[in-house]
């Protein structure tokens, strides 16, 4: 694998020996490291707002207090990361972003666009709606992909591939690459495939296994129906049972609104703890 730039997306209270394992893995395969730890900036009282058209601003007296003592902290953790890194002696920065949580989007694609992956610290789910806002920033505003669950130092040996001819897909196929060309098997796994020629085609799957032979990968292709389970589940229990410890999917193929308010196969394999997952949209 050529030399790349992670970005190792996390917060204050991401444990220090989770982040000298990435820091460690980046280091032995000459990769560059980005830490950008993310801060729920103090969030302004709704009663310090007055009634629109009329009222005014009432901010609280401690306010400015509380956002220096936010500022403070976060400096703090930016300069023990520091250390961090420098014991691991890799390649790397540190991007700090004490905001507000609809901001953190903007901070993390700003990120993602100069890197070649994106990480996720495994307490991000403590704070579910920074790490919505995370994802989104990679998925949406940035050409990447990220990865969650799993150490960063794994190499993946069979990576379980969920394929459906979508956009999406394609770019978690892309996204992974450089894992698929140095995995000993893929497999391409089509769950009820639409076999027509505008969806999936004749014979779902064939496609991308030919480009990925073409990189010299040892591909299987496979056809899965669902039998009317959830398809995350179908992705789970085949992939568990192919032995996979790499899952590739596209995210958010559909309507990410109808996702997120009826949840959906991207929302659920997030939620889901057992499989490494390299999204991508």
């Amino acid at each position: 694998m050529n030399r790349r730039t992670l970005l190792y997306v996390m917060n204050a209270d991401t444990p220090d020996d989770q982040i000298s394992a990435a820091a460690e893995a980046a280091a032995a395969d000459e990769n560059h490291l980005i830490c950008m730890i993310l801060g729920a900036s103090p969030a302004l009282p709704m009663y310090a707002y007055g009634v629109p058209p009329y009222g005014g601003m009432n901010i609280p007296d401690n306010w400015g207090e509380l956002v220096a003592e936010a500022q403070k902290k976060q400096q703090e953790r930016v300069q023990e990361v520091e250390k961090l890194l420098a014991n691991s002696n890799v390649s790397g920065d540190i991007e700090s972003a004490l905001c507000v949580t609809m901001e953190v989007k903007n901070h993390i694609a700003q990120a993602a666009r100069v890197s070649d992956e994106a990480v996720f610290a495994a307490n991000l789910r403590d704070t579910p709606d920074i790490m919505r806002e995370a994802a989104s920033g990679v998925l949406f505003h940035s050409p990447i992909g990220f990865r969650l669950n799993g150490s960063p130092s794994h190499k993946p040996k069979r990576v379980f591939v969920a394929w459906d001819s979508s956009e999406a897909a394609s770019s978690a196929a892309h996204a992974a690459l450089p894992y698929l060309k140095e995995a000993q098997e893929v497999l391409i796994a089509c769950i009820d495939p639409v076999m027509i020629s505008d969806r999936d085609g004749q014979n779902p799957g064939s496609d991308v296994a030919a480009w990925l032979s073409h990189h010299g990968c040892n591909v299987t292709v496979s056809q899965f129906p669902s039998g009317g389970r959830e398809v995350a589940q179908c992705i789970q229990d085949h992939a568990a049972e192919f032995g996979a410890d790499l899952v590739v999917m596209g995210a958010y193929g559909h309507a990410r609104m109808i996702q997120t308010v009826l949840g959906g196969t991207t929302r659920s394999m997030m939620e889901q703890l057992d499989l490494p997952v390299l999204f991508a949209h």
